[in-house]
């Protein structure tokens, strides 16, 4: 079993491996956990938009009320609608494994350098959708990555849908 910073490394270099690992430890939540609140405060700092304690506490909430909901929608597209022969997890494996997919948010930190934010917030944002999109992967047991990547657009265009009217 890796260590938790090889986890964040291992995960934020897309190494199925390392999904396949967390997936399989149910003692990996908190870590998958402080990974989120971890590339939230990094967000949240490099974005330079939270100035005081309350609104970094506020963003890591919806950082982790936003795992949950999506980890939850894919769990449910990914084990109901788009279920292969082979398909079989349970939500905890799926929190663990894109919790673990927030890793190379922890990058956002560096959106402090002046002139970089934009940049580094999109790389990041695509980095990590990989990273999803590799976690489902691992975590349903499908065999055909573009199982996954229909899964996490379904679930994130439903997540948006159901966003925008509830704001």
């Amino acid at each position: 079993m890796a260590s938790f910073g090889e986890r964040i490394v291992g995960a934020a270099k897309l190494r199925s491996a390392t999904y396949e690992d967390v997936e399989h430890d149910p003692t990996a939540m908190g870590q998958a956990m402080a990974i989120v609140v971890m590339s939230s405060i990094a967000a949240a700092l490099g974005a330079r938009i939270h100035t005081g304690a309350g609104d970094i506490v506020r963003s890591t909430l919806f950082a982790l009320g936003s795992w949950f909901v999506w980890a939850g929608l894919t769990f449910l597209i990914g084990t109901k609608l788009f279920a292969a022969g082979g398909t079989r997890a349970t939500w905890g494996e799926l929190l663990r494994t894109t919790g673990f997919a927030a890793s190379p948010g922890l990058l956002r930190i560096f959106g402090v350098v002046p002139f970089t934010t934009s940049l580094i917030f999109f790389v990041t944002s695509v980095w990590m959708l990989m990273a999803f999109v590799i976690a489902v992967q691992e975590a349903l047991d499908f065999r055909n990555i573009w199982r996954a990547v229909a899964v996490c657009l379904v679930g994130w265009l439903i997540y948006v849908a159901v966003g925008i009217f509830v704001y």
